[in-house]
C-alpha cells in the first residue's frame, strides 16, 4: 500500500465510519432505552460497512493492488 495513499484514506476514513456508527449504536441503547429500532439500524450499517470493507481489500489484494503481510 506504500504507493496507494488514496488507499490508505479509504480504509481509514472507512474504519473511523465503524466506530462512529458503533458510537452512534451505543448512544441509542440508551437514549432509547431498548424501545426503539436506531440501535438496530446503526449495528446493520455497521456490519454493512465492515463486510464492504473486507470484500474491498480482498478485492485488491487478489488484484495485485495491494499486498497482505
Amino acid at each position: 500500500m506504500e504507493g496507494h495513499p488514496y488507499i490508505r484514506f479509504f480504509v481509514i476514513a472507512m474504519l473511523v465510519t465503524i466506530i462512529v456508527t458503533l458510537g452512534s449504536a451505543f448512544v441509542s441503547l440508551f437514549r432509547s432505552k431498548g424501545s426503539g429500532t436506531g440501535t438496530v439500524k446503526a449495528l446493520t450499517v455497521r456490519v454493512g460497512l465492515s463486510i464492504t470493507l473486507f470484500i474491498v481489500l480482498m478485492v485488491l489484494a487478489g488484484l495485485g493492488i495491494i499486498k497482505p503481510h
